[in-house]
Formats: C-alpha cells, sequence, structure tokens
C-alpha cells in the first residue's frame, strides 16, 4: 500500500524525475526489499550532491516517500521552508548538537515514515570513493525504535553531479546510475542491550559493512580493508581530480 502523496511529492516528482531519466540510465537491484509499510531507514553511501534526488527517485518508485535530515537554514528561504515543511523533512541544527533532529527522526520512524540517512553525514573523501567511518545516527535511531536499517549501495551518481561541484554533467550519452538494495542489517542481538558506545559502533559499523558489500557487488571489487576516517586519515580528497 503506498503512502499518501502530498502536493509537494507530486510536484518534486514532476521536476525530479525528468531530470533523472534524462542524465542517467537506472538500475535498481533487489528493489523489493524496501518495506511496503512501517517505518524504517534506508543507510546509503555517499557521492554526490544530487544523491537525495536519486534516492528520492529510487524510494517513491516502490511507493514509499522519502525524509532527510537537512539543514535548519534551509528552512530561512520562505518558499523552500514551505515546501520542506509540507513534504515533512526534518531540520537539524548545528546549535542544538543535532538531538532535535535525532529525535524528529524517531518519532517519524515511529509514525511508519522511510528516513533515509546517509551515515557518512558527508561525501566520501575516500580517494576512491568507497564508504568512509561512518557516524551512529542510522544506528541509534534503529535501536530505539528497532526498525529496520536498509542498507543501499550505489553506484555512478558521482558521474551525473562530481564531488564537491555544482555543475552536472547532463551531456548525452546518459551515465549508467546504480543502486543495490541489501537485507536488513541484524541488530536484534544489539537492540536489548544498554546503549553504550561499544554497542553503538558495533551497529555502526555493521550498517556501514552492509553498505560496502552492495558497493562491492555493483563495482565488482573488494573495498580495501581500512575504512576512510576523516579523524585520522585527514582530508586528502583532491577536488580538482574529479
Amino acid at each position: 500500500m503506498q503512502e499518501k502523496r502530498g502536493w509537494v511529492f507530486w510536484l518534486a516528482c514532476f521536476v525530479v524525475k525528468p531530470f533523472v531519466w534524462l542524465t542517467a540510465k537506472r538500475t535498481w537491484l533487489n528493489p523489493e526489499r524496501i518495506p511496503e509499510t512501517g517505518g524504517f531507514v534506508i543507510a546509503m553511501n555517499h557521492l554526490s550532491h544530487i544523491d537525495p534526488v536519486t534516492a528520492a527517485y529510487l524510494v517513491y518508485d516502490y511507493g514509499r516517500l522519502p525524509r532527510y535530515m537537512a539543514k535548519a537554514g534551509l528552512w530561512n528561504n520562505k518558499i523552500l521552508g514551505v515546501i520542506l515543511t509540507a513534504a515533512q523533512q526534518i531540520p537539524v541544527e548545528r546549535t542544538a548538537g543535532g538531538s532535535m533532529a535525532y529525535d524528529a527522526a524517531v518519532a517519524a520512524v515511529r509514525k511508519g515514515k522511510c528516513i533515509v540517512v546517509y551515515p557518512e553525514a558527508t561525501i566520501t573523501r575516500d580517494p576512491d570513493l568507497w564508504p568512509m567511518k561512518g557516524k551512529s545516527g542510522a544506528a541509534r535511531i534503529a535501536l530505539e525504535t528497532g526498525c529496520p536499517v536498509i542498507p543501499v549501495g550505489q553506484w555512478g551518481a558521482q558521474n551525473i553531479l562530481p564531488p564537491y561541484t555544482t555543475k552536472p554533467h547532463v551531456m548525452p550519452p546518459r551515465k549508467k546510475l546504480v543502486q543495490s538494495i541489501g537485507e536488513p542489517v541484524d541488530l536484534s542481538d544489539l537492540a536489548a542491550k544498554e546503549r553504550t558506545h561499544e554497542v553503538i559502533e558495533e551497529a555502526t559499523e555493521r550498517i556501514m559493512d552492509a553498505i560496502t558489500a552492495e558497493l562491492e557487488q555493483i563495482r565488482g571489487e573488494k573495498a580495501p580493508a581500512h575504512r576512510w576516517d576523516m579523524k585520522v586519515d585527514g582530508d586528502r580528497f583532491k577536488k580538482d581530480d574529479r
């Protein structure tokens, strides 16, 4: 059963679908794994500023409406604020440490909504675009609510809009875009445990491992044994190389 789609989702569909269709040849692998009902988290690797658009296309195609945690400053634009509010997107106030956004995300999942999360929190800086070390948001939402976490590996968005750029590559030929949906991440043994740092870290690692496994299948190669960590490896990502 599909969620009820308000005017803002119809508007977004009218704008987004033609753009993606014109720029990308889409392949969705195992889309039947997207839950038809109930609240859940989709956790994806982050390649490009266009990722929320391509993720929305995937989720929308299979009857669900995506909610994102977005910078609160976007609501300062009156028109955009109206659209974001109508779409039930979740503002993140950096000064509040993200706690209000976390509470809103938990509430949305409990109401049966789909939350799309990029656990890396930013576009990957890994030189070969593999997933970086994840942050704990998706894991904390899942452990708090008991909802499924659906890992998605994606590849190709970086060819439509390269990382950390604002100029899309819209000229033919259309770019190949693949998104592979995995089985829910098994966190059942962690759900009943106290929410210690170690438990949350373990849940986060399982989510990132599952995303990486889906991406390995798409790319047909093995990810590095060491996952890029911004705190350890620093920001050696070269914008001019992309």
